[in-house]
This record gives C-alpha cells, sequence and structure tokens, in this order.
C-alpha cells in the first residue's frame, strides 16, 4: 500500500421519502409529499477515504459524490440549493432503523443554504434500499484480501457498535 493511501470504504446509498414544496418544515413537507404521492429520492456514491480517520472522527465526515447532500441546481431556469442533514438520534419507540438513516432534506431559493427554504421533507434509507446496499460495501485501498476483510469487519464493528451504543440504553 502507498503511504499516500488508507484503507477505506465505499457503498452506493439511496434515500427516499415524501417531499413537498412551499413546506419549509421536513416533517410537514414529508407527511403533505406522502399523502399527495409526491417523493424525493437521491442516488449517491459513498467513499470513505480513510475509514480508521472516520471511524476516529466525531463528525463522522464522508465526501458523497456530486455532493448530493449540499448541492446547488437549477430548475425552471432558477438556482436553487438542496441541503440534508442525516441525523443519527434515539427518538421515543422501537425505531432505531429509521433514527440512523433519517435525513431531513430542504430545498432553498438561490445559489447556496442562505437562501428561503421553498420545499422540505424528510428521506431515508427503506428496506429495499438497504438489500441493495449491502452488495456494494467494499473494502478501497487495500493490499489483500485479509486486510480487504479486517477494514470491512472494523467499520462493521464501529457502524453496529455505535447502533448498539445508542440503543441499548432503551
Amino acid at each position: 500500500m502507498s503511504t499516500q493511501t488508507k484503507p477505506g470504504v465505499s457503498f452506493r446509498e439511496t434515500m427516499t421519502g415524501g417531499f413537498m414544496l412551499g413546506e419549509t418544515d421536513p416533517r410537514t413537507g414529508e407527511k403533505k409529499g406522502k399523502a399527495a404521492g409526491i417523493m424525493l429520492s437521491i442516488h449517491c456514491d459513498i467513499n470513505i477515504l480513510d475509514v480508521y480517520a472516520f471511524i476516529n472522527d466525531p463528525q463522522h465526515y464522508a465526501p458523497i459524490s456530486g455532493q448530493v447532500y449540499e448541492l446547488a441546481f437549477v430548475h425552471q431556469g432558477k438556482p436553487n440549493y438542496l441541503a440534508g442533514k442525516k441525523e443519527v438520534r434515539d427518538d421515543p419507540g422501537f425505531d432505531w432503523w429509521d433514527d440512523i438513516t433519517t435525513n431531513y432534506t430542504r430545498i432553498h431559493a438561490g445559489a447556496d443554504k442562505t437562501g428561503p427554504v421553498i420545499a422540505a421533507g424528510v428521506i431515508y434509507i427503506g428496506r429495499q434500499q438497504l438489500i441493495e446496499l449491502i452488495p456494494t460495501i467494499r473494502a478501497t485501498n487495500t493490499t489483500s484480501p485479509a486486510e480487504s476483510l479486517r477494514v470491512l469487519a472494523d467499520f462493521g464493528h464501529f457502524f453496529f457498535g455505535s447502533v448498539w451504543d445508542t440503543f441499548s440504553k432503551l
């Protein structure tokens, strides 16, 4: 392995949920969007360049190709900005999967997130999306199958360990 590359993990993720123009609150936008049959789906590639730095970083930052959770775009000739945040938290009840896969999403008028919110909703990774995500998980920048297995095991331990630490206190 080169000294410039570290072992990483990559995977593909799809998130879908109710979304509504004219709403500023993601939960309200989600509810109204679902009732009207209006859904937002985003497909993104996650590439964790250094899995051990990711695990140790309290923010757990990972680049997403296309900058999907913050994306400037033009719609009907006007600039817009999509910004979302995935929040891992424990809500009341046995809903741990929703708690770790929920992304509160807003579209702002203008070129960045300082513009007024013109649409909002909540998107999730559902059961089908999880099934489709699992075979895309890959270790990257490894030198052997054994190192790949170790990287994937460490990432899995981190992820499921974090979930356990958060939700075992129920």
